[in-house]
């Protein structure tokens, strides 16, 4: 999607800070390094559960097109420091010129349930090389990892009815209505209401029309019979432009004039009001006039919490049109997502962990390169075990979580486990093909079953065993003591 719609370079898709610090590597010698970044977050969104991991794709093709272009290093040539001289050296931009992602990047494909602190993506390449990629990285995989978190919620609370996303007009831009498109469908939406998502990414499109051509006609008959005449295959009326239940008795009429000319009515739109009250009053009157199989879409600001709260209270609504609160993750604008270095190569090609320390133990790095193993029982995720593969193989003891070292889980070897992070490019080559979108959706859907209930409930879900294993966090301890050490000195 990234090369079709933006057509220029975006390397320059970054904080300066990235591009100052790439600066220093080179000026000092350190740009050559191997080292291993992970990109992760520490708080799971919207108070759930688990998340959805989604944007690789987006990730792959930035990366395959990664490259500073003329124009970029013309641009970065006019940046001044604070004494009014050029921010770089004119040899750094030859350096720049030449750079292309030459290293190693596993990541855990798109529609996999994931849990915070886990690598989401783990990337291990030339120190100034991987610097440069935390801003991009973090763009392309946050926003999407939240909306396809938000949307499988969504998809959750409806119950195997279609979702369809509707949010294109209160999106974030244009690349926000796409991404949130792209994204909103891994996590189950069944179509978008967004054509061009539809042109560039083959998402199903569904739409029908707005209050305004009723308001056109002034008349709800004329105005459902018009509609009817010149679009006789894609007939779901929105009745509550006036009188809702009144709208219903015009749609039906409608209906039955389409019957007669060979045609099928599809439904009805509920856009406003009480949904729960309305759908059920709709439901008899289309039932009543032969129409049973007439659906009733609902929309107007639904989230899972609205749709769960309707189910309970038997609407009788069939497919779902959730908009802003979808494509804006509305009640959380942000996932938080994080790209830290965990190890890097010492001049003599040594690997060394590296560790960040925070007041707040939440917030203090795993070192190493990390891997994530998901355990199964009887079918069922029993546990995710995360470890060091410069330590090498876990050693089969309980997984202890990083944030609260008396919470642990003791996982048996012998049980059908799974390594989560997979190879996407080694050595600058891509090594992986991206499915289509509908198996990433299928991934979504057969992931978040093999949950327990409790994991998946949308209100005070059961925390999911994450943890690291004991050599790891022997190791981990050691770090913070020497670290806290060393400070004190």
């Amino acid at each position: 999607m990234l090369p079709t719609v933006y057509q220029g370079s975006l390397a320059l898709l970054t904080d300066l800070y990235q591009l100052t610090m790439a600066y220093g590597y080179w000026k000092r010698q350190r740009a050559d390094r191997l080292a291993t970044f992970h990109l992760f977050f520490r708080k799971l969104p919207f108070q759930g559960g688990y998340a959805v991991a989604a944007g690789l794709e987006l990730a792959i093709d930035y990366l395959r097109h990664f490259r500073f272009a003329d124009d970029d290093l013309s641009y970065l040539a006019t940046l001044r420091g604070n004494d009014g001289r050029p921010l770089f050296e004119e040899e750094f931009f030859d350096y720049l010129a030449q750079l292309r992602f030459n290293g190693d990047l596993e990541a855990i494909p798109e529609g996999t349930v994931v849990f915070p602190n886990e690598p989401l993506v783990r990337v291990t390449a030339p120190l100034l090389v991987a610097q440069l990629l935390e801003t991009p990285l973090l763009n392309l995989i946050n926003f999407s990892t939240l909306i396809a978190t938000k949307s499988a919620r969504i998809c959750q609370a409806a119950q195997g009815e279609p979702v369809l996303e509707f949010g294109l007009r209160r999106a974030q831009g244009i690349d926000g209505g796409l991404t949130s498109a792209r994204a909103a469908y891994i996590g189950g939406a069944s179509a978008t209401s967004n054509v061009l998502a539809g042109k560039l990414l083959g998402i199903p499109i569904k739409g029908t029309h707005a209050h305004s051509w009723v308001m056109a006609y002034g008349d709800e008959r004329e105005a459902f019979a018009d509609y009817a005449a010149a679009m006789p295959n894609n007939c779901v009326f929105l009745v509550d432009t006036y009188d809702t239940l009144e709208g219903v008795r015009h749609a039906i009429e409608a209906g039955h004039e389409l019957r007669r000319r060979g045609h099928k009515m599809v439904g009805i739109r509920l856009d406003s009001g009480d949904l729960a009250y309305l759908s059920i009053e709709a439901r008899r009157l289309l039932d009543e006039a032969g129409f049973p199989d007439a659906a009733i879409v609902g929309s107007s600001d639904l989230d899972e919490h609205v749709i769960q709260s309707l189910k309970q209270q038997g609407a009788k609504i069939s497919v779902w049109g959730v908009g802003t609160r979808l494509a804006t993750a509305y009640d959380q604008p942000a996932l938080g997502g994080v790209f830290k270095l965990a190890a890097i190569q010492n001049e003599a090609g040594e690997w060394e962990h590296r560790i960040k320390l925070s007041e707040q133990r939440v917030k203090t790095t795993i070192p190493g390169r990390l891997q994530v193993r998901r355990y199964f029982k009887e079918g069922h995720v029993a546990g995710d075990l995360m470890y060091d593969e410069l330590l090498g193989e876990p050693d089969g003891g309980a997984i202890i979580d990083p944030s609260d070292p008396l919470r642990r889980k003791k996982l048996k070897p012998e049980l059908e486990s799974e390594t989560l992070l997979k190879p996407i490019f080694e050595q600058g080559e891509l090594v992986y093909q991206s499915p289509p979108l509908a198996e990433m959706q299928a991934r979504t859907q057969a992931e978040i079953a093999r949950f327990h209930p409790s994991v998946r409930r949308l209100l005070n879900p059961h925390g999911y065993p994450v943890g690291i294993d004991q050599k790891l966090y022997r190791l981990r301890e050691e770090m913070i003591h020497e670290t806290r050490q060393m400070e004190e000195e």
